[in-house]
């Protein structure tokens, strides 16, 4: 028995459907980077139906393509003649983000479609602002080069309140980009912020059903659902501790079971006493510290038996964003952090 990551295809089509909600006048990209975010490429093809994907890899969109044939568009570009020709084969759209990369697309003999990336204020990726019409200039030269989309990022999205969001966005609006389709909203943007939602929009952690604020949103649903088995059941007297470092002591006799997950399989290592598990829908506490292949559970508000699965998360009553507020991290890392010992499986 192992850990297994149930992938909840009506889940991706619910959260799809809740984009096109929020934008329904834009076209959608689906940001499948990461190997769709940890949720593995070949279990999201709900999200297929989108209008073009988006991966961060070459390596990825080589896989892909015989999933869809979508549009595909690199996030990185490309930086060589040899990379440019098999993306012209993927049917890849491709990001500009770098001077150095227009005499890389300026050299094709074939056509290429484009989308220029603007430094808004992430100072990340993305040309500087007044670099924009020199670039446009020269490509608007070029027969084999048709500019899809102008689009850029924004660095605090997932604070609505923060002024750097409107500073950013007055900044992309400001830009001679009249002519050309524009993209800015991220999940978070897409969801709280109606003036970015420009001709494109590209949805990430709200296609898995995690929200890209602090708190919870109800409207997604939950798309990875990890679980494991109870491997042994075990009574700890008052006063005894469990697991590594002895971080926790049991303060009565305590019904303690014990389940085969732990980091080495991606569930964090920093998850604190007290994190919640849930066992036969009831809500338990972590106990101890994470080791590499278990976990300890206290579990004196249920009964529980060998073999039954615990859920770390991924269901209505524990969000991953929970687990990673126990963990002090986000719920992206956690999503993406689940490693290849797991089973991934397709649910309905």
């Amino acid at each position: 028995m192992q850990a297994v990551a149930a992938i909840s295809q009506s889940a991706l089509a619910h959260n799809l459907a809740v984009v096109h909600t929020h934008a329904p006048q834009a076209k959608v990209v689906s940001m499948v980077k990461s190997d769709a975010y940890g949720h593995h490429l070949d279990l999201v093809t709900p999200l297929f139906t989108a209008d073009i994907l988006a991966v961060s890899e070459l390596s990825e969109a080589r896989r892909l393509r015989p999933l869809t044939q979508k549009p595909i568009l690199l996030l990185p570009g490309v930086f060589n003649e040899k990379d440019l020709q098999e993306t012209i084969q993927l049917n890849c759209h491709l990001v500009f983000h770098d001077l150095s990369q227009l005499a890389i697309l300026i050299s094709s003999k074939h056509p290429v479609k484009l989308w220029i990336k603007v430094d808004t204020g992430m100072r990340r990726l993305g040309i500087a602002t007044q670099s924009l019409p020199d670039v446009l200039s020269q490509i608007d030269n070029h027969k084999h080069i048709q500019i899809e989309c102008i689009m850029s990022h924004f660095a605090c999205a997932d604070e609505p309140m923060h002024p750097k969001n409107i500073q950013q966005l007055d900044i992309f609006n400001q830009l001679d980009t009249k002519d050309f389709h524009r993209s800015m909203a991220n999940s978070a943007a897409i969801m709280s912020r109606a003036k970015s939602r420009f001709n494109y929009v590209r949805p990430g952690i709200m296609l898995y059903g995690a929200s890209p604020f602090a708190n919870i949103d109800e409207q997604l649903m939950p798309v990875m659902e990890l679980s494991a088995p109870i491997l042994s059941l075990k009574t700890i007297k008052a006063g005894e501790t469990v697991g590594y470092g002895a971080t926790w002591k049991a303060d009565k006799d305590t019904r303690i079971a014990i389940i085969g997950i732990g980091y080495g399989d991606g569930y964090p290592r920093h998850a604190k006493n007290g994190t919640p598990v849930l066992i036969n829908g009831t809500l338990c506490t972590l106990a101890g510290r994470v080791s590499m292949d278990l976990i300890c559970v206290d579990i004196k508000q249920t009964s529980a038996q060998i073999g039954d699965r615990a859920i770390l998360w991924g269901n209505d009553k524990l969000r991953v964003e929970t687990i990673a507020s126990y963990s002090q991290t986000i719920a992206y890392e956690l999503l993406t952090g689940v490693s290849a010992r797991v089973t991934f499986t397709q649910s309905a």
